[in-house]
């Protein structure tokens, strides 16, 4: 009797942090095969599924190598084979990855001597786009301590939660610390009244029961959250129709410690009431 297991695929920009995913997957019980060529998956993937092997949950570090673009072509066939597979993508700005490659003093693999750093990372990220298209939880890694990104993928793929249809993440962010590149769906709050200018409110933030009644005195703010509620009632479904295993719903206002943080909350809870799981997270908060 064949048995198949549950697959994870890590992948991403070199430097973004697939070790670290990895490291928690293994923690976490996954069996993790690192820098494995996609031309080996359909090999590892039979052994792996005959009776007795033992493994159950197995996890695919994507190599730094060119290689990278037989993954595709690799993840639709584990899917035609009847495997429940999910791929996480690792990102970071080009500052970022930058920045760590001249801590590691590491070469980067698409460095061909002929250009500089930077053209090698933007390089390397034209030629995983098509692999990003298939990512069901694109983690950005850029403002993330090694203990938050292990933190993130423990959230994501803990034993109580494997059996979620799909796990909703609602975040605020502030928009002078830039747009969230692992978000899904992004809203702008910036068109409420801002606590920021309340003397009183200054120093709270939107978890706070003053902040929030304040955001929501506003007849407008009822409004977006109607008509956002009412598009989610469409939507989830949706995305639960393709097989979208985490969405990431992005609130913003300028400095990400107000209006977005209370928004999240509300919408959250508005959410939750449906009995869908759901996680709040802030980035910017203590900025």
């Amino acid at each position: 009797m064949s048995l198949q297991p549950d697959f994870v695929v890590v992948t991403g920009l070199s430097g973004a942090g697939r070790s670290t995913a990895a490291h928690a997957l293994e923690d976490l019980g996954w069996f993790v095969i690192d820098n494995l060529p996609p031309s080996l998956v359909s090999g590892v993937v039979e052994l792996v599924s005959t009776q007795g092997s033992g493994v159950n949950k197995l996890a695919l570090v994507a190599g730094t190598q060119r290689y990278q673009e037989d993954l595709v072509p690799a993840l639709a066939q584990l899917r035609e084979n009847g495997s429940r597979v999910r791929v996480i993508f690792l990102d970071a700005s080009t500052d970022v990855l930058v920045r760590r490659y001249d801590d590691t003093r590491r070469r980067h693999p698409f460095d061909d001597d002929s250009d500089s750093l930077i053209d090698a990372i933007e390089r390397e990220r034209i030629f995983l786009d098509p692999v990003r298209v298939e990512a069901d939880i694109a983690i950005d890694t850029g403002d993330l301590t090694i203990h938050d990104l292990k933190a993130r993928v423990v959230d994501a793929f803990s034993e109580e939660l494997s059996d979620k249809l799909m796990q909703t993440t609602l975040m605020s962010f502030g928009y002078k610390h830039g747009v969230p590149r692992d978000a899904d769906l992004v809203f702008d709050c910036r068109f409420l009244a801002n606590p920021h200018w309340v003397p009183e409110l200054r120093s709270s933030t939107g978890l706070s029961e003053s902040v929030s009644s304040y955001v929501f005195s506003q007849d407008v703010a009822q409004a977006f959250v109607e008509q956002i509620l009412s598009m989610f009632k469409v939507l989830f479904p949706a995305y639960l129709s393709e097989g979208k295993a985490y969405l990431t719903i992005a609130f913003g206002c300028t400095g990400g410690k107000h209006r977005s943080v209370a928004m999240s909350e509300f919408v959250a809870r508005a959410i939750s009431e449906d009995g869908r799981e759901v996680r709040t997270r802030h980035r910017d908060i203590d900025r």
